[in-house]
């Protein structure tokens, strides 16, 4: 499916809201998109149909409070609603076992009881609030395609020993995973946040772009004319409060 591309005021006035979440927030988001990640790997989804169900479960929460639906039944929802949207379809029921064995590790698949019943039509119904609530744009360009020509392009530039040596688009690809545990898919134009992960791959592993001391502009405005320094610092210390994040919680 393609990838429609939100308008510049929706995506302006998303990112307001996604910028004035507290810490706390923040961090029970983190556990939720958290969720979201290892369940999709265990239905079998793919990077894409992933990073899509945790931009719905965000944009979700930047139009409704904290607190008024349960927070695994959205994120569930944003699963099945982005296997849909990227047509990478799943069974509510396999949603429901893999859901169930995450909170309860060793235990057996639901019966077809009314509980079961029950939450799958929770998971339909809430599926149709999110829709309406989102107004049916759940569709959004990511940054996976930009970083894939971007490495391609870095690759050719840098000499092999460098590359080889390096573990550079391993540590850019798990950089741009690991982003969809907050807001930046809202808050930041795919290429930008293509270029960052990038750019902070190659400043974790201290490695640099060949005679980029005589260019004309830096490598990463060569990538994207209308990046800036401040946006990449902007999105680099975003990824620093994740993984902080990520060591604070159990």
């Amino acid at each position: 499916m393609e990838a429609a591309r939100p308008d510049s005021g929706e995506r302006g006035a998303a990112a307001a809201r996604a910028e004035e979440r507290p810490a706390p927030e923040a961090r029970v988001h983190f556990r939720v998109t958290r969720f979201i990640m290892e369940a999709g790997v265990k239905l079998g989804m793919q990077s894409i149909p992933i990073a899509t169900a945790c931009t719905i479960y965000h944009k979700f929460f930047c139009e409704i409070n904290l607190d008024a639906y349960d927070l695994y039944l959205v994120a569930m929802s944003s699963i099945y609603l982005a296997g849909k949207v990227e047509e990478q379809h799943l069974r509510t029921r396999d949603i429901i076992n893999v859901s169930h064995r995450y909170f309860n590790p060793g235990s057996e698949p639901l019966e077809l009881d009314s509980r079961f019943w029950e939450l799958r039509d929770s998971i339909v119904q809430c599926e149709l609030l999110m829709l309406r609530v989102l107004r049916f744009q759940v569709s959004f360009q990511h940054p996976h395609k930009y970083l894939l020509h971007y490495l391609i392009s870095l690759k050719n530039w840098l000499n092999r020993y460098s590359w080889q040596r390096t573990p550079i688009s391993v540590t850019a690809w798990a950089l741009l995973r690991d982003s969809y545990h907050g807001g930046l898919c809202l808050r930041f134009q795919a290429q930008h946040l293509a270029v960052a992960v990038l750019y902070l791959a190659l400043q974790v592993y201290g490695v640099e772009v060949p005679a980029e001391g005589e260019a004309e502009k830096p490598w990463w405005q060569v990538f994207s004319d209308d990046l800036t320094k401040p946006i990449i610092d902007n999105i680099v210390s975003d990824l620093i409060q994740i993984y902080t994040m990520d060591t604070e919680l159990p």
